[in-house]
């Protein structure tokens, strides 16, 4: 096994790739170890905490605004991530092609990418922009929410559109830095719009008497604030021409990697959607309050964990095979596969013997704690197999082989909603027959996508 960046490249591409890293700043691909996988994934992990602490943040700052202003927030969790569903059409086909022209030294296609890419969710936010301000009432109604609720929540997603265009910027930019391994710098970006967006929530909320549109204007200021930074630094990094933002069929391969992603998230999203309308919520508000502990509160603190090695897995398995070296790329899978063992492992302990004095903390009603203590040691049991999932998409989404991870996840997904309602209503075991029911496809999933990359189709797949 070499190291050097030629390794494995026929030598007409070899002295192609070579050339165009004469005026390159990337270097040569350096052997993966353990200690590089960890460089790339706690800072990534730190960074999706942080970028889904805003939903909490937002939850804690309104709550002094009354129960209507708490439930509009919290019903707009599964919009929201709609709305990211969306965004990932740009962000996840940008991702695998910048760190496959990483990879290979061609400077010329990243910036061609970036350019495509920042046109691309530019016109998406419009679309998000144009459809939710005009939409957002309705949004609220099909939630199910009535009254003032109703009225708190259209407000909120009201305001939130009119930063729909950065919004849909952040994405692209994490997913270029997390390419080409800049992981800590994606996670101090992450840290500055958090702290903006503690200190401007109360004075946009209370001080300013904005109320809910408030919150709204908070996230979406601090946002955009690193967003600017964000832009900053890409251009300097890759130092893009005017043509580049040209409109062309690099949008397209973009598109063409993104769309079964984006499909996929926002199919998920629907599936939570639908199983809360047929089946959690005619059990009552103590399990949608359990719902809403360990879905936000537990899990919004352990997922990261995994998608933080998934993202580091995905940004060096496609910078290796851009240098053409795929052999680093099965190793890469090697050595984080012990790592997200023990993740995996730790989180069940967590989960398991942790459930009472966590889910405590967020509630002190005796049946929505009974509730959340069941859904977290339910939810224990899947924890590793969660664990190998996120490995295993990451390998794929990294070589630009989104349309497995769709073909593996959708179909699924789509099993939870009939399945949870049958296991929960006519079966009679209530929420616990569809902690189970999510349980068991979790297995499916992570089984179907191990498969795949023990197959090492996508060691091939042309992006």
């Amino acid at each position: 096994m070499t190291n050097h960046r030629g390794a494995g490249i026929p030598p007409h591409r070899r002295q192609s790739n070579q050339r165009r890293s004469k005026h390159s700043p990337v270097r040569a691909m350096q052997p993966v170890t353990t200690g590089l996988l960890l460089k790339l994934a706690l800072p990534a992990a730190l960074s999706i905490l942080l970028n889904n602490a805003f939903r909490v943040i937002d939850q804690f700052s309104v709550q002094w605004l009354g129960v209507a202003a708490q439930a509009a927030v919290g019903s707009c969790t599964f919009v929201l991530i709609g709305f990211f569903s969306i965004y990932a059409m740009i962000s996840s086909g940008t991702g695998p092609l910048v760190a496959r022209a990483t990879g290979a030294g061609d400077t010329a296609l990243r910036r061609k990418v970036m350019g495509n890419a920042i046109v691309g969710a530019s016109l998406l936010g419009l679309m998000v922009l144009v459809s939710t301000g005009l939409g957002a009432s309705w949004i609220a109604s099909t939630l199910g929410l009535s009254g003032e609720t109703h009225s708190q929540a259209a407000a909120y997603l009201r305001w939130l559109a009119l930063f729909a265009v950065p919004l849909a910027i952040a994405p692209v930019i994490d997913a270029a830095f997390i390419a080409v391994g800049r992981t800590t710098l994606v996670m101090k970006l992450q840290a500055l719009a958090t702290v903006l967006n503690i200190l401007l929530n109360p004075i946009c909320i209370y001080a300013l008497n904005l109320g809910i549109a408030g919150a709204a204007i908070a996230t979406g200021i601090s946002r955009s604030v690193t967003i600017i930074i964000g832009l900053v630094m890409i251009g300097r990094l890759l130092q893009p021409k005017r043509s580049d933002f040209r409109p062309d069929r690099t949008l397209l391969r973009i598109i063409r990697i993104g769309l079964p992603i984006s499909s996929n998230n926002v199919l998920f999203a629907a599936v939570y959607w639908a199983l809360l309308k047929w089946a959690i919520s005619p059990l009552g508000p103590a399990v949608n309050a359990a719902l809403g502990i360990g879905f936000s509160a537990l899990e919004g603190f352990t997922w990261p964990v995994y998608w933080g090695f998934s993202l580091a897995v995905a940004s060096l398995v496609g910078r290796y095979l851009g240098a053409g070296q795929p052999e680093q790329a099965v190793k890469t899978i090697r050595l984080a596969f012990p790592v997200c063992t023990v993740a995996g492992v730790a989180i069940s302990a967590v989960f398991w013997f942790g459930a009472a004095p966590l889910c405590s903390l967020f509630t002190d009603d005796a049946e929505v704690l009974k509730e959340a203590i069941q859904y977290a040691q339910i939810l224990a049991f899947s924890q590793l197999f969660l664990a190998y999932e996120a490995l295993a998409e990451g390998t794929l989404e990294g070589a630009g082989d989104t349309k497995t991870v769709l073909l593996w996840s959708a179909p699924i997904n789509l099993l939870r909603v009939p399945l949870g309602w049958a296991c929960a209503i006519p079966l009679g075991y209530g929420a616990a027959g569809i902690w189970w029911v999510i349980n068991l496809t979790t297995l499916l999933k992570a089984g179907g996508k191990s498969l795949a990359v023990i197959r090492g189709r996508w060691k091939s797949v042309r992006v």
